[in-house]
């Protein structure tokens, strides 16, 4: 990506229209921010790569298995100029914006228009409970469709499996067997493996994952079983 690495001048000039466009879209400017890391993405079809996380504060959901309660609040006030300059100096494409739920913040649509306006490479990572339509078209949704056993299944917008694109990604956490046969009735009512990317990844020490794979294999199930490839690294240290 070419542009992103101009003059300083250059820089400061981009990043401030960018930043505009929150409000220029009649949308709030400020965001509430945990952390913006630099890290290897952990889960996903980019597992792997350097990615920049924007961790935005707040959660409407309590998943049983949560790992980011430390993002429920707190925080700092952030500007999309100021979380923009944030970015830049880490020189890579690729930029997740994270929670917490991200769309619990309106003024997340216009970071990640702004993010896309930059030239960026931009997913985010979403429970599943906020309209996913008002997004960019150009980011990538990873979304979570929550199994019984994250206690919180009654929140899935399943209004959302309509305005899932070919390169989105549904993710399913399992804790158990069941979790799993939840999953696979989901994916065969819902024709998810025709909408886009499928992953089912264990609750972190709740289900192995070798009997996962069994179960995919066996059932010839048409999904990507992911590990959290952060958590082998580095456990659950925050901002790695």
């Amino acid at each position: 990506m070419s542009n992103l690495h101009n003059s300083a001048a250059q820089q400061q000039t981009e990043t401030s229209a960018s930043g505009n466009s929150a409000n220029q879209a009649g949308l709030p400017n400020s965001l509430k921010i945990t952390e913006i890391f630099y890290s290897l993405q952990g889960e996903g079809l980019t597992a792997g790569l350097p990615t920049v996380f924007i961790r935005l504060t707040g959660c409407p959901l309590r998943c049983t298995y949560c790992d980011t309660a430390y993002a429920f609040s707190g925080g700092s006030s952030m500007s999309v100029t100021e979380i923009l300059a944030e970015v830049a100096p880490h020189q890579t494409p690729h930029v997740t914006v994270t929670g917490g739920e991200p769309l619990a913040q309106q003024a997340c649509l216009g970071l990640l228009t702004a993010l896309c306006d930059r030239g960026y490479q931009v997913s985010i990572e979403t429970s599943g409970e906020r309209d996913i339509g008002p997004l960019d078209a150009r980011v990538i949704r990873v979304m979570d469709l929550k199994t019984p056993g994250s206690g919180e299944q009654h929140r899935n917008r399943l209004e959302n499996i309509e305005l899932l694109k070919p390169e989105d990604q549904v993710k399913f956490v399992l804790c158990s067997r069941e979790d799993y046969l939840w999953a696979r009735q989901m994916i065969a009512d819902h024709g998810l493996e025709k909408r886009c990317h499928l992953l089912l990844s264990p609750a972190f020490g709740q289900v192995n994952p070798a009997d996962i794979a069994s179960w995919i294999l066996a059932d010839h199930l048409p999904v990507r079983l992911q590990l959290q490839l952060h958590k082998t690294l580095w456990g659950d240290e925050p901002g790695r």
